[in-house]
């Protein structure tokens, strides 16, 4: 799968530079290379008493599509709300832009989080708002633009998604695969600098999964970005991944380039990757 940074927008990083598996900064020949705006360090995370994080270490390079993989409950949406300032973790620190988001008061993560986009396994949409108020949310609660700009803004990421002919619908009107559309749409209003994909496809047939698939890498090639897709869908993170990781119990046993995950001689990344029933991962 030789596809890393084949990307074409001019924002694109050039590959990070790989030290012992772990991306590190650049060495000063192309400031972007290797930029990190959001790391993890150590991170420890507990549920009475079930540790769902155990020391978790993770750089995301920007402007990039990075896939996070795992069995199911091993803690990938548990990072997802880490990272935007949901959840507080136990211990260690979860630096965004440049700042430990437990460092700064409720007020300045709130402003963090406007450099978010997310969307959800099932879009959450309002239910109680047509397709075009549900994207156009963002933009009343968090600017003061007029009906006008809001208008040009949402219609034309309605329009990328595939949207136009149903705006006045209300999400109960629309298939699973369309509400996850609507909800990338309302991701991208604000003009975030990352975007984060919580299972999307989750729920959908493979077809819908591959166009969804397509649609991820069409909106980051023309806006670029940092991208981090959390999912179990291997096909999925074979299709759009500049680099992949992989969690298993609390922990990552693999990061870097998508290429060498999927060669990775390691067992529990080869059995995961491949679907095979034996192997180190267990039934627990």
């Amino acid at each position: 799968m030789d596809k890393i940074f084949n990307r074409d927008h001019p924002d694109v990083a050039k590959r990070a530079t790989w030290e012992n598996g772990w991306p590190r900064e650049g060495d000063g020949s192309d400031p972007a290379a290797g930029a990190h705006s959001m790391r993890v360090r150590n991170l420890h995370k507990a549920f009475g008493n079930s540790a769902v994080m155990k020391g978790l270490s993770l750089d995301f390079v920007d402007e990039a599509i990075t896939t996070i993989l795992g069995p199911s409950g091993t803690g990938k949406s548990v990072l997802i709300k880490h990272l935007v300032g949901l959840l507080e973790p136990d211990d260690g620190e979860v630096i965004v832009f440049g700042q430990d988001i437990w460092g700064i008061n409720e007020n300045e993560r709130y402003e963090l989080r406007k450099k978010f986009g997310v969307l959800f396994q099932d879009g959450a949409l309002f239910g109680s708002m047509n397709i075009y108020d549900n994207v156009a949310f963002p933009l009343r609660k968090h600017t003061d633009k007029s009906e006008d700009e809001i208008e040009d803004i949402v219609m034309s990421h309605i329009k990328e998604v595939g949207l136009e002919g149903a705006v006045t619908k209300y999400p109960a009107e629309l298939s699973g695969g369309m509400r996850k559309r609507a909800g990338f749409a309302r991701a991208l209003v604000m003009k975030p600098q990352v975007v984060l994909f919580d299972e999307p496809d989750s729920g959908l047939d493979p077809v819908r999964t591959s166009l969804l698939c397509d649609l991820i890498l069409d909106i980051h090639r023309e806006h670029g970005g940092t991208y981090l897709v959390v999912t179990h869908d291997i096909q999925s993170a074979r299709k759009v991944s500049d680099y992949v990781g992989v969690l298993w119990k609390g922990q990552v046993v693999h990061y870097g380039e998508a290429s060498s995950a999927f060669e990775s001689t390691d067992p529990f990344v080869r059995q995961f990757l491949s679907g095979a029933s034996a192997g180190p991962l267990g039934m627990d």
